[in-house]
């Protein structure tokens, strides 16, 4: 993996001001066999959560996995994790080696249609490193490509992206606490989609 951490340090783009993004293509090149694989296995389950006051259900399928007291608050809910599965494992062993970093948590977003959607937020809560001027997000993305657009808060400059079809985006420096991201909704006939997030909870 050694050749993939210096793939990954090549493909690495500065946004100013300590924020950056690197993107690699085919990083999990049986992604379709792996999205199945995890889709029967993860406990998937669309969450209520609290937003301005009121509880809505999540627009997609969720779950949430890591080391024993890897919890994870956010929306005015606090997730304890489920266990590790050896499918997740696999990936998380192949994101730690890229990255350089031991990612502790994944969160499993299931989009199962182009009406499934990630709302614009920053993964910012005060629980997540390895520090906090450098919030490391390792995001896996499975089965059909999603536009993911990363916003700025002050400016509202947008970088889209498009992920799916195995390939991995990772968010690091102060990318979260200068941006905001989303996966819109689309009226496009598309499949499922699968993104696994990689985090590290202090």
């Amino acid at each position: 993996m050694i050749e993939t951490r210096h793939a990954l340090e090549n493909a690495r783009r500065d946004l100013g001001d300590d924020a950056w993004v690197a993107l690699l293509e085919e990083f999990v090149p049986d992604h379709a066999a792996l999205m199945e694989a995890l889709r029967a296995r993860l406990p998937l389950q669309q969450e209520t959560l609290r937003f301005a006051g009121k509880e809505v259900r999540t627009p997609r399928l969720t779950s949430w996995h890591g080391d024993p007291g890897a919890a994870y608050a956010y929306s005015g809910r606090r997730f304890e994790p489920a266990p590790w599965t050896p499918e997740l494992l696999a990936v998380k062993d192949r994101v730690d080696s890229a990255v350089g970093v031991r990612f502790n948590s994944v969160l499993a977003n299931y989009y199962r249609d182009g009406g499934d959607s990630m709302g614009e937020h920053a993964d910012d809560e005060p629980e997540l490193g390895p520090a906090r001027d450098n919030i490391l997000i390792a995001s896996v993305s499975l089965g059909v490509r999603r536009r993911f657009l990363l916003r700025h808060k002050r400016t509202g400059t947008v970088h889209e992206f498009s992920l799916g079809e195995g390939n991995l985006l990772v968010m690091g420096g102060t990318t979260q606490l200068q941006y905001r991201h989303r996966v819109p909704r689309t009226a496009a006939n598309v499949g499922p989609r699968m993104n696994l997030t990689f985090r590290v909870v202090l």
